[in-house]
């Protein structure tokens, strides 16, 4: 009899201890958000990725009821901005948006990251599919892929290309060992930084983020030569993939928005049912594609099982370019 009512009693609490955590965690869904949100970002004002977070930012801003303030974080590599949103407060008013793949690399790029990606960061949802894409000044004399790899050979280490992220310095690599080069990399803080000396001759060739590639491609002053991308964009299906000319290089980028881990489940949900909308409308299409990527939706256990791949994948991409990660 004893036992039984103790069985009983149990029941009972174990149902009231799982109404009241229903009952929290429904309130703080409801009271999300309770103030203003923060985009934070990893790139510098103005710079082409920067321009894709504050065009997301002001169309999330009606659906969310708050103001959105951006906050940039440009340094080490994207570090400084993966410390800071993975340290925030996990309550959704903190929004990390940012490269995954960018985020993936850095885990094995530098010997100590400052936050392990795949503990600390929720992903909300992707954004978008793009990659990376290699090109010359738009007078050089290089017109196709094998015209440029067939002139750095003959240059040796006197041959010089220019990079300014993560990825760009893994696809430099694994470009020169695929081909058969030895010219150096030279290192900037940002893609616009590069163009004068790619004009005057100082520089042979640059990988570029999609944002700007295809901005500058668009405008004259870059000519593309090859995509880093197993097939070809749909924003740019006249672009030629690296792949397809006989350099076998496919390094998926994708921008997502992230949270710190530990964000209530209903909040992610929640910011992920607002980027979904915001990803869908033919707006952002259209200014994806101008950009040279693709929109992606997903839900958020898709993207995290996709950030996941990625610090595997990665870690593999560095070691095949045989790059010595950071201090």
């Amino acid at each position: 009899m004893r036992r039984a009512i103790r069985t009983e009693w149990c029941r009972l609490l174990t149902g009231v201890a799982l109404g009241l955590a229903i009952g929290t965690v429904s309130a703080v869904a409801q009271s999300f958000p309770s103030q203003d949100l923060h985009f934070i970002t990893a790139y510098q004002p103005g710079s082409s990725s920067d321009t894709i977070v504050r065009f997301i930012a002001e169309r999330m801003r009606p659906l969310a009821g708050r103001t959105i303030i951006v906050e940039n974080k440009p340094g080490a590599n994207g570090n400084i901005a993966t410390e800071y949103a993975a340290r925030a407060k996990p309550d959704g008013h903190t929004v990390f948006i940012h490269a995954g793949s960018a985020l993936a690399a850095n885990m094995h790029l530098f010997k100590k990251p400052p936050i392990d990606a795949a503990t600390a960061i929720q992903v909300v949802g992707t954004i978008n599919r793009q990659a990376f894409m290699l090109a010359v000044d738009a007078k050089s004399p290089y017109q196709s892929l094998a015209d440029l790899t067939a002139a750095m050979k003959q240059k040796g280490a006197k041959g010089s290309y220019a990079s300014y992220a993560a990825t760009a310095t893994i696809m430099g690599e694994l470009y020169k060992k695929a081909a058969g080069l030895q010219t150096v990399e030279v290192a900037y803080k940002i893609g616009a930084d590069t163009l004068n000396d790619l004009k005057s001759g100082a520089l042979d060739y640059g990988m570029y983020d999609p944002t700007f590639a295809v901005a500058q491609h668009r405008n004259g002053t870059l000519r593309i030569l090859g995509v880093a991308s197993a097939d070809r964009l749909q924003a740019s299906p006249d672009l030629p993939t690296m792949r397809e000319q006989g350099v076998d290089i496919d390094l998926p980028v994708w921008f997502a928005a992230m949270v710190p881990a530990g964000t209530p489940k209903p909040i992610v949900d929640q910011l992920n049912a607002w980027l979904n909308k915001v990803v869908a409308m033919d707006e952002t299409k259209t200014f994806l594609n101008g950009f040279g990527s693709d929109p992606w939706i997903s839900k958020p256990e898709e993207a995290q099982a996709r950030l996941l791949k990625d610090i595997k994948d990665w870690g593999d991409y560095v070691r095949t370019a045989n790059i010595e990660p950071q201090g």
